[in-house]
C-alpha cells in the first residue's frame, strides 16, 4: 500500500477535460458550521440546499466565537470533534505508516466547507519547539500559527509535528483530485464574510454564473518593487499570457504604484495584484463593483488577517466589492508558502472548481491559507466545450464575441484587427477599440497601441471609459521613460475630467510624476524662560 511521505505521484493531466462537468460530487463534501455562531448553521443549509449536499454531510461544532483561537482551543473543539464524528460516520479508514503516522488510506470526503462563524486562524503556541539536532527551514519553523482551514486539510494525519508545515502533494497537479490518490488530504474552504448576505450572494452569483461562464475584464498589477517582489511579478505576467491566450482581454498595471484611487476600471471579472497592506485605488471608492461571479485576490502577508470586516486589508473589501472567490493568509506565509496565482489562475481556466484550482496553487498545509467563496465554483466549466451558451446580457455578450474572436485569431493580427474595428464602426463601440489596443500593447506594438486607445477615446462618450483609454496611454508613456510627456497629457487630462471622481486618479499621477513640494516647516516658539 502506498502511504504518506514515501511517494510523489506523478501524473500526466494534458488529457483531461473537466469542460461542462461538475468537478466535486456533492456527497463527499462535508459542510461545518459553529452552533454557537448566530447564523452558521442557517448559512449551512442554505449552502447544502443549493449544492444538493445530503442532510447527513452538515456537521454542527461548539466551538469559540472568536476569530482566532488557541491551538489547544482547535485541537479540543475543531479538531478532536471533527475526527471523532469521521470515526462514527465511518467516512474513513485509518491505518499506521511505516513513518508512525495514522491516517486515512480511505475517505469518503473530498471537500470540507467551514461556514461563516468557525474560527480562521490559530495562535502561535510558545509552548510548541524544534527538537534539537533536526534541521528544518528557519523561516517555515518561526512560526506555528496557523489557519484553521489549512490545519484541516490534514485532519487525518495524526501526529504530525507542528513546529514545521506539511508539503502538499497536490500542488502543481493538473488532474481531478477525486482521480489524484490522495486519501490522507481534503480540500478544505470556507464561505465567509462580514455578513450573512454577502455569503449568500457568493453562493448565488457562483451557481449562476457557472451557466454561462464567467465574462469580462483581467486587471493586473505589478508590484514591480525589486528583486525581492520578482517571483510575485512573474505570477501576474503568466497570467497576462494566459488570458490573452484564453481570449479574456487584460489589462496591466506596469509601474510601482498600484491602481490609484478612482481609477475606472470596467466589467473587472478577474483581478490579480499586490502588495499593499490595505485596499486601495478603485476598492476605496464605495460605488465600485465587480462583475457578479469575479473572482479576485491581492497577494499581501496578512490578507486574510480580518477576513469578517470589509475595511480592513484585502479578502473582506474583495468580497464586499461583489467578487464570488478569494484567497488570502491569515499569518505571515512568506511569498514561496502563499498561493501561486499562475497556477491557481490557470486551473480555473481549464474549468477545475475554486478549492481545487487554489489547492493545486499551495506548497503548504498547515500553514496560513484560506479560500474563500463557495469551494464548488467552476468560472470557467465551459471553457474549451463546444457549448455556447445563450446570453441575454449585453454586456456578456460583447465579451463572448471578443473572446471568440481572440481565441480564433491571437496569431493573426491584422486580421483581428480588421474585425475588430469592423465591429466598432458598426456597433458604435470604443471597446472593440480598446481591447485591440490592450493586445498590441501586450505584444510591445505601443504605437499601435496608442493609435487604437486614441480610435476608442473618440468613441467613447463617458468620462470613466475617455479617462481610462488615455490612462493607458499615460502609463505605456510612464513605462518608456517619458516622464515629461506622461506629465503633460496628464495635466491635459485633469483639465478635461475637472470635478469627475477620475480626477483623483490623475492627480495622484501628476504627484508621483512631479511631487509637490513639502510644507514649509513652522519655526520653533522658544519657551521663555
Amino acid at each position: 500500500m502506498k502511504y504518506l511521505f514515501l511517494f510523489i505521484i506523478s501524473l500526466a493531466a494534458s488529457s483531461w477535460s473537466l469542460a461542462g462537468q461538475p468537478s466535486i460530487a456533492p456527497d463527499s463534501v462535508a459542510v461545518v458550521y459553529n452552533s454557537k455562531y448566530p447564523d452558521s448553521k442557517e448559512l449551512a443549509e442554505y449552502y447544502a440546499k443549493a449544492r444538493n449536499i445530503p442532510a447527513e454531510n452538515l456537521i454542527g461544532l461548539e466551538t469559540s466565537l472568536k476569530d482566532k483561537i488557541s491551538r489547544a482551543e482547535y485541537i479540543s473543539t475543531i479538531q478532536d470533534p471533527l475526527r471523532k464524528y469521521f470515526t462514527d460516520k465511518d467516512w474513513w479508514k485509518l491505518e499506521l505508516a511505516k513513518e508512525g503516522y495514522q491516517l486515512s488510506t480511505e475517505n469518503k470526503i473530498k471537500v470540507m466547507v467551514c461556514m461563516r462563524g468557525v474560527p480562521f486562524g490559530i495562535q502561535q503556541d510558545h509552548s510548541i519547539k524544534v527538537p534539537a539536532g533536526v534541521k528544518a527551514s528557519a523561516a517555515f519553523t518561526k512560526f506555528n500559527c496557523a489557519s484553521v482551514d489549512s490545519e484541516l486539510a490534514i485532519l487525518s494525519v495524526h501526529g504530525f509535528p507542528l513546529y514545521m508545515p506539511h508539503g502538499n502533494k497536490y500542488f502543481k497537479q493538473d488532474i481531478p483530485f477525486r482521480l489524484a490518490n490522495l486519501p490522507y488530504y481534503m480540500l478544505v474552504g470556507r464561505i465567509d464574510a462580514e455578513k450573512l448576505d454577502t455569503c449568500k450572494r457568493m453562493i448565488d452569483d457562483a451557481i449562476e454564473v457557472e451557466k454561462t461562464g464567467l465574462l469580462g475584464m483581467c486587471y493586473l498589477d505589478l508590484a514591480k518593487k525589486g528583486s525581492g517582489y520578482v517571483l510575485g511579478d512573474n505570477w501576474l505576467l503568466n497570467i497576462e499570457r494566459q488570458s490573452w491566450e484564453n481570449g479574456i482581454p487584460t489589462t496591466i498595471e506596469k509601474t510601482k504604484d498600484t491602481y490609484l484611487t478612482n481609477y475606472p476600471m470596467r466589467d473587472v471579472a478577474l483581478y490579480f495584484g499586490w502588495y499593499t497592506t490595505h485596499k486601495n485605488g478603485p476598492f476605496l471608492n464605495p460605488n465600485f463593483r465587480l462583475k457578479k461571479g469575479a473572482v479576485a485576490m491581492h497577494l499581501h502577508s496578512f490578507s486574510a488577517a480580518h477576513l469578517r470586516k470589509s475595511h480592513a486589508h484585502w479578502t473582506g473589501p474583495i468580497m464586499a466589492a461583489g467578487a464570488a472567490a478569494t484567497v488570502g493568509n491569515v499569518y505571515e506565509p512568506y511569498l514561496g508558502g502563499t498561493h501561486h496565482f499562475d497556477i491557481l489562475h490557470d486551473r480555473l481556466l481549464k474549468g477545475y472548481s475554486l478549492i481545487e484550482a487554489a489547492s493545486m496553487s499551495m506548497p503548504l498545509h498547515s500553514w496560513q491559507s484560506v479560500v474563500i467563496g463557495d469551494p464548488l465554483y467552476q468560472p470557467y466549466k465551459i471553457n474549451g466545450s463546444d457549448v455556447r451558451p445563450k446570453l441575454t446580457d449585453k454586456n456578456d455578450k460583447f465579451y463572448q464575441a471578443v473572446k471568440i474572436g481572440i481565441k480564433e485569431w491571437l496569431n493573426n493580427e491584422d486580421l483581428l484587427s480588421r474585425k475588430f474595428r469592423t465591429a466598432a464602426q458598426k456597433t458604435k463601440e470604443g471597446r472593440y477599440y480598446e481591447v485591440i489596443g490592450l493586445l498590441k500593447k501586450f505584444k510591445g506594438k505601443d504605437q499601435e497601441a496608442g493609435l487604437f486607445f486614441s480610435s476608442a477615446d473618440a468613441l467613447y462618450l463617458g468620462d470613466a471609459d475617455k479617462t481610462r483609454v488615455k490612462l493607458h496611454i499615460i502609463g505605456m508613456l510612464i513605462e518608456q521613460s517619458k516622464k515629461d510627456q506622461a506629465l503633460l497629457a496628464a495635466r491635459i487630462l485633469q483639465q478635461e475630467i475637472k470635478g469627475t471622481p477620475e480626477e483623483k486618479t490623475v492627480i495622484s499621477i501628476m504627484n508621483i510624476l512631479s511631487p509637490p513640494p513639502p510644507p514649509k516647516a513652522k519655526p520653533n516658539k522658544q519657551i521663555p524662560k
